[in-house]
This record gives structure tokens, C-alpha cells and sequence, in this order.
């Protein structure tokens, strides 16, 4: 192996040990009944688990999480298959254009356009409660819906659609019948994908939710640097239960999408 080889893999090496041990350095202090100066706890308990279930409403929270998460994935596929059906099928002038816009909530920093975004909804007294959290995700998530499923719709031969208009069906069958079933891979994988991204989401949301409108990685940041005394133990096993959730949904998102189906697009035969 080429020198240059052994440094990519030491670096890389090093990053994984280092990020795997600012993990585990969180896990244990979340378990621990005091670590100070040791290099292990005097002793582990569970006890901090149930104070963060009980001093930061983890269950509220859970809940908002949930019906936010929910309901920007219905949303966003309820929205971004049509207009990703529209991408894959028709040829119109500037649609380039349109992709590109598509493309821009999804390349850009939230920051960049989220601070207007919730200077808006306020104006409109949309933001300060779960709709407004709905409404500010779902500007990056439809787009990321149609860029996912466009590539689905373009393996989709046309032909088969042709052949079920032939044969007298109209197009809400066409849809219902030959389309929806072939689209479920893809409807599915955007919608895990959406799920994953809202939940992890955080400056759209902290900019655009109130009191009782937080999601779980806001509820964490407010138990971090907001006013009052808080044991960090309590606040490492929320962050604890924050990332074993994150890490529970990317687990079942790569069980169902193959990243690979997000990028490819096949070409008609000449």
C-alpha cells in the first residue's frame, strides 16, 4: 500500500476513534452517579434518564416531534409526487429553471433563507405553533421529494402508461392502478428520507417554534443554553435519546433505499 494510502486511512482512523469516543464519553456521563477527575464514574445509575423524561417533558416533546414529522412527510409526498411526475414527463419552457429552484432550499444553509422565511410566518401569525414548524420544513422537504422521485418516475417506461390509456383507463386509474404500485419503492424511500431530515432539523425549526411547538433537537439545544441549573447528566441522556432516534431511523431508511436509486437516471433506448 502507497504511503499516501496509509495517511488517508490513519486520518480517517483517528476521526472515527476520536468521534466514536466524544460518544461513548457522552453515553457513560448519561449513566454515571458522578465523574469528576477519574477516568471512569464512581458508579452508574439510570436515574438521569427518568429526571430528563420528568424535568423536560420528553414526552410533550416526543409528541410534537411525532405529529410535525408525520405530517411534513404527507405533506411533502402529497406535493412533490405530482410535480415530480410534471418533471419526469413534460418538456416545458424553463424547466431547467425549475429544477434549479427546486434544487436551492436543498444547497443552501437554512440560515440563509430560514431567518425570512420566519420573519414571514410571523407577520402572518403562522409561526410560534406546530403549523408554522410544518410550514418552514416543508420548504426544504418537497424539494427533496421531487428530486428523489423523479429519477423513480423516469425508470417508469411510458409505454406502460400508454397501454392503460389504450385500454380505456382515465388518468386517475393510470395513476391508482399501474403508477401508485410502481412508485412505492420510491414514495417510500423519499418519505423515510423526509422523516429523517425533519427530525434532525434544527434551525428551521428554533426560528419558527414556541414554547409548546418544540421539536426533540430544539427541546435539547434549549436544555443546553437556556437560563436555570441542570444537571448534565439529564442533558447527555436527552442527547442520548435524541441520537439513538436518529440512529434508529437512518438504520431503517438504509434498509429501504439504495442511495443509488436517488441518482440514477436510465435513458431510453434510441
Amino acid at each position: 500500500m502507497r504511503p499516501g494510502a496509509w495517511l488517508v486511512w490513519g486520518l480517517v482512523g483517528f476521526f472515527l476513534v476520536n468521534l466514536l469516543g466524544l460518544v461513548l464519553a457522552v453515553v457513560v456521563n448519561s449513566l454515571s452517579v458522578e465523574w469528576f477527575g477519574t477516568w471512569w464514574p464512581n458508579g452508574l445509575t439510570t436515574a438521569w434518564y427518568a429526571t430528563a423524561w420528568r424535568e423536560m417533558n420528553l414526552l410533550e416533546v416526543l409528541a410534537v416531534t411525532v405529529q410535525v414529522s408525520v405530517a411534513v412527510v404527507v405533506a411533502s409526498v402529497a406535493i412533490g409526487v405530482p410535480t415530480a411526475y410534471a418533471l419526469a414527463r413534460r418538456n416545458f419552457p424553463g424547466k431547467r429553471l425549475v429544477t434549479l429552484l427546486f434544487l436551492l432550499p436543498i444547497m443552501l444553509p437554512p440560515m440563509t433563507y430560514g431567518i425570512p422565511l420566519a420573519t414571514v410566518l410571523y407577520k402572518f401569525d403562522l409561526a410560534g405553533g406546530i403549523v408554522g414548524v410544518i410550514v418552514a420544513n416543508l420548504v426544504p422537504s418537497v424539494p427533496f421529494v421531487v428530486l428523489t422521485m423523479t429519477p423513480f418516475i423516469e425508470q417508469i417506461d411510458p409505454r406502460i402508461e400508454a397501454a392503460a390509456r389504450m385500454c380505456g383507463a382515465r388518468t386517475l386509474s393510470v395513476f391508482t392502478r399501474v403508477l401508485a404500485p410502481l412508485l412505492v419503492p420510491g414514495i417510500l424511500a423519499a418519505s423515510i428520507l423526509v422523516l429523517v431530515r425533519t427530525v434532525g432539523m434544527f434551525e428551521l425549526t428554533f426560528l419558527t417554534a414556541g414554547p409548546g411547538s418544540q421539536t426533540l433537537v430544539v427541546s435539547l439545544y434549549e436544555a443546553m443554553f437556556s437560563a436555570g441549573i441542570r444537571a448534565q447528566q439529564a442533558v447527555d441522556a436527552m442527547a442520548v435519546i435524541y441520537t439513538g432516534s436518529m440512529l434508529v431511523l437512518l438504520v431503517i431508511a438504509l434498509r429501504f433505499v439504495n442511495p443509488t436509486q436517488l441518482v440514477t437516471r436510465l435513458k431510453e433506448p434510441a
